[in-house]
């Protein structure tokens, strides 16, 4: 150490001698022999170039030495007004740009461009996890099956994350011992510790409440959600225009889901189900209750409908496609047509044949609750359809044959 200092001062010693005047830079080597100064010179530039001041090159920039000029003292001036020019001009950035071209910018950027950015400096990281930035990716991606049921999951999750949290950070206080605090006490006041954890707390972790947070575990498949698949069981018989309530977990590998139905159906998972199969449940209604309707006199013939439907009551209920039929006694002509009213409804399922009980059900306006036996099953509440991507939706999924 005794030796680190002595070769710092002789090194300022030298680099002041270089900008004073040659006679006083005469008197002044005076004080060394002829061979110090080269040795110097060649030992400290050597140790900075092997990195081994790393402590002094993080907080002030190094010059090679020069050989001596003729005129040092234009030189050094010249120097001077490099630097002076290069601080009052400093190089262009990317945050000089104006705000809507920054946003132009971000907006192109794929998810995994912006996580990459947001490690660049605190004020890009500051945007790239900006809840305004990631809010349009995920209504972009997920927007079709994130529904009210999702984003609860997705607050108890949370909430899950702080209580977790906070458990580590107090059994990490709780380990850590007032011995083991007296052995460090003398250095924290050098590193300042507390204020480098707070901004590293600040600017290096993800708030768990964020868009972005929410984005990743959902992508990570960290996180599962409730949302409904169309005709369960990859297309099966018995769910052909259907769609049930599940728990889904999102694999990118894949680009696919798996789904975790209700223990009381045969089956309770399915793997590698496509986003077109996928949607957010459109009413909130648990899959065990019976929806309550709000448009049975609204129905008329010819009116899209999805109706509860389920095996048994100890099942949940499936979302199943139907029609507004025309009662027995009407014969179908729209200027005669008197279904619309009366208190019964009739309802079709036509992928079924004209033969099959589940071809046809009838239900009261004035008094719906559930209907149905043990052998044709349970109807339940019903959702008359006004959109037409809804309905368009149930047609591209209709069976190249009638179901037997």
């Amino acid at each position: 150490m005794l030796f680190l200092l002595i070769s710092c001062f002789s090194f300022i010693l030298l680099s002041k001698s270089l900008s004073s005047k040659h006679q006083h830079h005469h008197r002044e080597r005076r004080l060394f022999p002829p061979w110090y100064e080269t040795f110097t010179t060649t030992f400290m530039t050597s140790w900075f170039q092997k990195g081994t001041l790393q402590i002094f090159t993080s907080t002030m920039p190094l010059k090679k030495l020069k050989p001596k000029a003729k005129n040092l003292v234009w030189s050094s001036s010249t120097e001077n007004q490099k630097e002076d020019h290069n601080k009052t001009t400093p190089s262009p950035s990317l945050l000089d740009l104006p705000e809507l071209v920054l946003d132009c910018i971000f907006n192109r950027l794929q998810p995994a461009e912006l996580c990459a950015m947001s490690g660049v400096c605190s004020s890009l990281r500051e945007r790239c996890v900006s809840d305004y930035i990631w809010a349009k990716r995920m209504k972009g991606k997920w927007g079709k099956v994130i529904g009210d049921a999702a984003y609860r999951e997705w607050q108890w999750y949370i909430a899950l994350q702080n209580r977790s949290n906070l458990l580590n950070n107090q059994r990490n206080q709780s380990n850590l011992s007032f011995e083991s605090v007296a052995k460090i006490w003398p250095f924290l006041s050098w590193f300042n510790i507390k204020p480098r954890a707070q901004k590293e707390l600040k600017n290096g972790g993800l708030a768990v409440d964020s868009i972005m947070a929410w984005y990743l575990a959902l992508e990570t498949g960290r996180l599962s959600f409730p949302a409904q698949v169309y005709n369960r069981e990859n297309g099966h018989a018995g769910f052909l225009l259907s769609c049930y309530d599940a728990k889904l977990s999102y694999d990118s590998k894949t680009d696919t889901f798996q789904a975790r139905y209700s223990p009381h159906v045969r089956q309770t998972t399915e793997q590698n189900i496509s986003w077109d199969r996928l949607r957010a449940p459109p009413v909130d209604t648990c899959s065990y209750d019976l929806h309550i309707s709000n448009s049975l006199f609204d129905l008329k013939p010819g009116d899209h409908i999805e109706i509860q439907w389920r095996r048994n009551r100890e099942f949940p209920y499936g979302w199943w496609y139907g029609v507004v039929g025309h009662m027995e006694s009407c014969n179908g002509n729209e200027y005669h047509c008197r279904c619309q009213d009366t208190d019964t409804v009739m309802l079709e399922f036509k992928q079924y044949p004209s033969s099959s009980r589940w071809r046809k059900t009838m239900i009261n306006r004035e008094n719906h609750r559930e209907v149905g036996n043990e052998g044709d099953g349970f109807y339940g509440g019903i959702r008359k359809l006004y959109n037409q991507q809804e309905i368009s939706m149930w047609q591209s999924l209709w069976p190249n044959q009638v179901i037997e």
